[in-house]
């Protein structure tokens, strides 16, 4: 690991289904897993760390998880998943056991220390519901993790976003008890910053007075529609990740959006004299 920068990338949303099926009889999320794991896994990326914000598989079978540590296994550096809508708890605490030690009831909410910054992996699931919510006990877990490391900087990271996007079908799945996380997170000034997944777009905003964020999906997208009364419906748009960076000597985190897939160069901009190619 490079101390004098950390890199955390961020995938969300691959609803794995089991070997040779598509999501909705179209999306081959399998294919795309492994397109952005071979992204992510070659130079020049400098990935020290890999969250995954939720629904890792698209019914919580054993056998998509299965499916998905398959496809990740060319990645040398250490994965952090929090569980998503799609996802169920005892499913993923049993397809981790051997790389993470998840809490053996209740919310998935772990801690993932990559050098000197922390991710905060919160749990914002209700089991069997589309939305997500804040609990008390999810509250006061965040609040004891926040404060035992108060000089190191930590972004949270959960699956539902607290804060509306204008896609309505996907808003009222949003996070409930927002307000709570809020007042939360403005207590606590190591916070840098809030990522989630769930609505399958790059969604950039603030929230506590932070940068707050939505990942794409490597696969599919929702469709971007705000009218308010457009079907629910997605889209093959460019898959993408997230790259969250630290640089040396600094708390601050900068994120990068990461196209996924052949893209045509790089091409210099100066010949070898130094003049500008025109």
């Amino acid at each position: 690991m490079n101390e004098s920068r950390i890199v955390i990338a961020q995938i969300t949303d691959s609803h794995i289904r089991a070997p040779g099926r598509l999501a909705y009889c179209k999306v081959d999320t399998a294919h795309h897993l492994a397109q952005t794991v071979a992204l992510l896994a070659a130079p020049p990326v400098p990935v020290d760390a890999v969250i995954v914000t939720g629904d890792l598989t698209d019914f919580a079978a054993d056998e998509e998880y299965a499916h998905f540590r398959k496809l990740v296994s060319p990645l040398s550096v250490p994965i952090y998943p929090v569980p998503g809508n799609h996802d169920e708890r005892a499913a993923l605490r049993r397809a981790f056991a051997d790389l993470i030690d998840l809490p053996a009831e209740g919310p998935q909410c772990h801690v993932a220390d990559v050098g000197r910054v922390r991710v905060a992996m919160v749990d914002s699931t209700v089991p069997g519901a589309p939305h997500g919510e804040m609990t008390a006990t999810t509250l006061a877990w965040l609040d004891r993790v926040l404060a035992e490391a108060p000089e190191r900087p930590t972004l949270v990271a959960l699956h539902h976003p607290p804060f509306l996007t204008g896609v309505r079908h996907m808003d009222v799945q949003n996070c409930r008890g927002a307000d709570a996380l809020e007042e939360l997170l403005r207590r606590h000034p190591n916070v840098c910053g809030l990522t989630c997944g769930h609505v399958h777009r790059t969604v950039i905003t603030t929230f506590a007075g932070q940068a707050a964020m939505i990942a794409p999906s490597p696969a599919h997208a929702v469709s971007f529609d705000l009218a308010a009364d457009a079907p629910p419906s997605f889209s093959m748009e460019p898959p993408a990740v997230l790259l969250h960076v630290w640089g040396a000597g600094s708390d601050a985190m900068t994120t990068h959006w990461l196209p996924v897939g052949r893209s045509d160069g790089p091409y210099p901009f100066f010949d070898d004299a130094g003049r500008l190619i025109d």
